[in-house]
């Protein structure tokens, strides 16, 4: 009779949409579901819909998870739990004791944490960082988040902030960013930016490639199509991707210096440019840290993709919530 393996869940919350995934320790998804957040309903009608997700998969598992990790879009005070500020949630969820909520809900531990964390967590405990001593993770996405996993362990800091490596900032006079500075990575390098580059080049008649794939669509416009663009062969649409490559590469230089890793993995939408965008960042990494070779920097896409979140989440459950330090 064979044994069935202990379950833990892993959800990743975004302000559209949230999906659930059940797994094992050894970080095999076994069952997952995706479901509109409805994040206009407020958190504990959310926090409650997430609830019956995970008693959905249950049901479908035949046993429910033994602990639950959950990736949220903001900040989070991961002692107690309870989301701080969620700035693209109605409300933005200050102070709601969400641990508190759910496991009081499903009777399980629940660990909560920023989303890029738990994505770095993930990749660090599944995917590409499973041999890497030190590794850092620029999710490239809506904005551009990231983290550090240092022998198997998130690097948090005293609030749980460590890691947001998109506002590192490249361009000190540059566009004012979102979270108060000017010139911050994610100003250049999110799929916003690009998709904003992109609309700006063929408003002023140039991507003419661009132009024509979109079918003049300017609604069209995206980092992908952009991606697309250059790999057609318009050069302009190819120097749009470089540029923000490059100043990806600047800012990954300042964490080659103060971290010197062995792996650095590029997460969310803008990381499907692959080489268009890793080769102009390696470059830069190249010319700017000249204190110690280089060459042997690994620089990859995700390995989970999209499902970051949700093995992030799954590994918070398994090794209850920060994890153990690799020997």
């Amino acid at each position: 009779m064979s044994v069935v393996p202990q379950l833990f869940a892993g959800v990743d919350l975004g302000g559209t949409n949230f999906t659930t995934g059940f797994g094992d320790a050894e970080g095999n998804l076994r069952f997952e579901e995706k479901h509109a957040t409805r994040a206009q309903e407020g958190p504990e009608a959310v926090l409650e819909r997430i609830a019956s997700s995970v008693d959905a998969l249950a049901r479908r598992a035949g046993a429910g998870p033994a602990a639950l990790g959950l990736g949220v879009p903001g900040l989070v005070d991961m002692a107690s739990g309870e989301t701080r500020f969620l700035p693209n949630m109605p409300t933005q969820w200050r102070n709601v004791p969400v641990s508190a909520i759910l496991s009081r809900r499903l009777g399980v531990p629940v660990y909560v944490l920023n989303d890029a964390r738990a994505a770095t967590l993930g990749e660090s405990m599944f995917g590409h960082g499973r041999d890497a001593r030190t590794m850092v993770l620029f999710t490239l996405g809506t904005g551009v988040g990231g983290g550090i996993a240092i022998e198997g362990r998130l690097h948090l800091g005293p609030m749980g902030s460590a890691g947001e490596i998109g506002h590192i900032c490249v361009e000190p006079e540059g566009p004012p960013c979102t979270c108060g500075s000017r010139g911050c990575l994610e100003v250049f390098a999110s799929g916003p930016a690009l998709a904003a580059e992109g609309l700006r080049l063929v408003r002023c008649g140039k991507a003419a490639g661009l132009r024509v794939i979109c079918g003049g669509d300017m609604s069209r416009i995206s980092p992908e199509t952009l991606g697309e663009a250059a790999r057609a062969g318009d050069p302009e649409a190819l120097e749009a991707i470089r540029r923000a490559g490059a100043l990806l590469g600047l800012a990954a230089s300042s964490v080659v210096l103060a971290l010197h890793p062995d792996l650095i993995v590029l997460g969310g939408g803008v990381s499907a440019l692959d080489s268009l965008i890793i080769d102009p960042m390696r470059e830069a990494i190249e010319q700017r840290v000249r204190m110690f070779p280089v060459h042997d920097l690994r620089i990859l896409r995700s390995r989970l993709g999209d499902r970051a979140g949700v093995f992030g989440g799954l590994a918070a459950a398994v090794q209850g919530g920060l994890g153990p330090s690799r020997n």
